[in-house]
């Protein structure tokens, strides 16, 4: 977390730099406003502002910061400090007044509030931005993610999107183009690895009359087709290296030629790319440039692959069902809780893409307005060995869970209470799990 401390006093300035870096902060300082404006074109999480300056008032400079960055958290400082400037710094947008000399004890304590005030109210904006509707999840690592996209979204870099196969990387790329100001303009995709790489070129930048057999008429490429617009490149690790330098090139001189032609067009497109490969991999094989690589990739967005997210599965069957009964019409179906279950115990190789089209089939499957842990079963693949060893999915799906509230209990010291933050439940559903599991009543500890 970075703070900037703006401060006339020097012995101020150092001494809240000294203390907040050994708590872990990147700490900046300014000894005037005109200094601190300069230091603010940059961001900071926090400011520590002072009131009184020799160039002019703190309250000044802090309605600044909130109009140009509402996020950053601002906390004024003064040694005479009077109500009515700690009223106006309140309604200016301040977090906090504090009065000096500072203690550091309670400083901290304002930090980590303000931290976690600042963290809901941005998952609470990104929730409501409607760009971020088809990324279902509240799990930590697709908040982060939504993160990352509203931060890189308003610019014009290239992105590069990382996942394994079925993540939603395209979901990821519409999200950014949707959250951007090329929102109104095309957004075009195309599958690398589906162009046979004679057809690569052709796709790209387009082509003239009598290019090349077949080419019976000139052909605009998906360059010129998302002019002003985003470009998303998926599976661009199965580009050929011919074509790897001719979409390099493209990219540096915002210009392309169609194949068959020799007039440079200019192109004003964002290059949005994802791949499911290992690029540094391929890089070293020689089969993926790497200038192209750090092209493409001023922006890196890793989307998690849904075994790191199990606490998103209820959300998604739930959205999933939805969409079914939205799309075919009839009564709604919902899964049981031990449906549920069921699924978060399973590992997904084929991520949100196989989750979706398991819930399809049990919905268009399933008669009745219920579908149980019975109808699940019958669907997940077996894991190797299952049917030989004679092991049932419910007892190993049990034995699980037993391992891993008994593991929870000994890292929580035995508190119920941080047993279930640490597993992710609610403390109640951790005491019906715990007593459906065979633990008595008299065991259970608050």
């Amino acid at each position: 977390m970075t703070i900037l401390v703006v401060d006339d006093e020097a012995n101020i300035r150092s001494s809240l730099t000294s203390a907040l870096g050994r708590e872990g902060f990147q700490v900046d300082q300014a000894a005037s406003l005109a200094e601190a404006r300069g230091k603010l074109r940059e961001s900071y999480d926090f400011v520590l502002l002072d009131v009184w300056f020799p160039d002019g008032s703190g309250l000044d400079l802090l309605a600044e910061i909130m109009a140009g960055n509402p996020d950053t958290v601002a906390i004024m400082m003064s040694g005479h400090a009077t109500v009515d400037a700690a009223v106006k710094a309140t309604r200016l947008g301040a977090f906090d007044f504090l009065e000096k000399p500072i203690s550091l004890e309670r400083l901290l304590i304002l930090l980590r509030n303000a931290s976690e005030t600042a963290a809901l109210k941005a998952e609470n904006r990104r929730l409501t931005e409607p760009w971020s509707h088809a990324i279902v999840g509240r799990s930590r690592a697709v908040q982060t993610m939504l993160g990352l996209i509203q931060r890189a979204a308003p610019a014009h870099v290239s992105v590069l999107i990382q996942g394994e196969n079925g993540t939603g990387k395209e979901l990821v790329a519409r999200a950014l183009h949707s959250a951007g100001p090329r929102r109104d303009q095309p957004f075009v995709a195309v599958n690398c690895s589906a162009i046979p790489e004679e057809l690569i070129e052709s796709e790209l930048f387009g082509h003239e009359r009598g290019a090349f057999t077949g080419a019976t008429q000139s052909r605009r490429g998906v360059f010129e087709e998302a002019n002003h617009g985003t470009l998303f490149l998926d599976e661009i690790g199965d580009m050929s290296v011919r074509a790897q330098t001719k979409l390099l090139r493209a990219l540096q001189q915002h210009e392309i030629t169609r194949v068959g032609g020799n007039r440079a067009i200019k192109v004003d497109v964002r290059v949005i790319s994802a791949t499911n490969q290992d690029l540094a991999e391929r890089i070293k094989a020689e089969r993926f440039r790497e200038d192209l690589y750090f092209r493409i990739a001023v922006v890196p967005i890793t989307v998690p692959p849904l075994r790191e997210r199990v606490e998103d599965i209820p959300l998604l069957v739930e959205h999933f069902a939805g969409q079914m009964t939205k799309e075919a019409g009839g009564r709604p179906r919902t899964f049981s809780p031990a449906a549920v279950e069921l699924f978060q115990h399973y590992g997904f190789p084929g991520n949100v893409r196989e989750l979706r089209n398991l819930v399809e089939r049990l919905w268009i499957m399933t008669r009745g307005v219920t579908i149980g842990s019975e109808q699940v079963h019958a669907v997940l693949p077996r894991p190797d060995g299952a049917a030989a060893s004679g092991v049932r999915l419910s007892e190993a799906v049990r034995e699980f869970e037993r391992k891993e509230i008994e593991a929870a209990l000994l890292g929580a010291g035995g508190s119920m209470t941080k047993a279930a933050s640490m597993l992710g439940l609610e403390r109640s559903h951790l005491y019906k799990k715990m007593k459906k599991l065979g633990w008595k009543p008299e065991t259970l500890r608050p």
